[in-house]
């Protein structure tokens, strides 16, 4: 199992799951950072406590699922890891670096897929794909394969089922070639034959060292995989600061 570890508090005012003094698992101890390191991330919606002291760190090859029920600030938590929010407090390193020193740096190493699929109607499925085939230099032909997307290759996206359509939204995570996987809902409106696609994608890009974390709320083809569950707003009893907030 590929080392990965994760904390979470449920107050503010909790203490640090690492020791005083000890920003990171580094130094003459180890001699190298983690491949993902957060740690005490705290976000607000507004006066709302969405994501509260979560701490984890990742090596490469690991995988992390996201758990919780709605509300409880798991697609909160990939935007935060992909760079396109920063926490309210807390840090985020990517090899011992700040996330948030360099956004468009860090872009280059993400693969972020939401739940929308994001694909224009009117192109086919190879020009819905080209653009990021480009910006990642990924090889096509493979990506489509992996999807088993390459008979609907020039079919325009607007006669895709639901699932073709997340298929080729799974392509386009491939063509990425980025490091980190940032994987919102992956199986959604899959069937059984594409989540076993899924499940050999995901192993590859582990098997190359990659990371893998997702949020799910039915099983994911993942193995050894570290699971950390979001509490969300029905365990807010232990803070006055935990309120429902309309985010998966």
């Amino acid at each position: 199992m590929r080392p990965c570890t994760v904390t979470i508090r449920r107050s503010v005012i909790a203490d640090s799951p690492f020791p005083a003094g000890q920003s990171a698992p580094t130094g003459p101890e180890t001699g190298t950072f983690p491949a993902l390191y957060a740690e005490d991330l705290c976000v607000f919606r507004g006066e709302r406590l969405v994501l509260d002291g979560v701490s984890f760190q990742m090596e490469a090859g690991a995988a992390m699922l996201l758990t919780g029920p709605n509300g409880a600030g798991k697609s909160t938590l990939l935007r935060v890891l992909a760079g396109l929010r920063k926490p309210d407090s807390g840090q985020l390193l990517w090899h011992g670096e700040s996330v948030f020193a360099d956004r468009a740096a860090h872009a280059s190493k993400v693969a972020y897929l939401g739940h929308q699929d994001a694909l224009k109607p009117g192109l086919t499925v190879t020009e819905n794909l080209a653009l990021f085939a480009r910006a990642g230099q990924g090889d096509m032909h493979a990506a489509l394969e992996a999807m088993d997307l390459l008979p609907l290759a020039n079919l325009p996206a607007r006669l895709l089922s639901a699932g073709q359509k997340r298929r080729t939204a799974l392509a386009r995570v491939l063509l990425a070639n980025a490091p980190l996987w940032l994987l919102d809902e992956p199986s959604l409106g899959l069937d059984a034959n594409a989540i076993t696609l899924l499940g050999q994608a995901l192993t590859a890009h582990r098997q190359q060292g990659g990371l893998v974390i997702a949020t799910t709320h039915v099983p994911l083809p993942l193995e050894n995989v570290q699971p950390l569950t979001l509490p969300g707003a029905s365990d807010s009893s232990a803070s006055p600061f935990y309120q429902q907030e309309d985010d998966a």
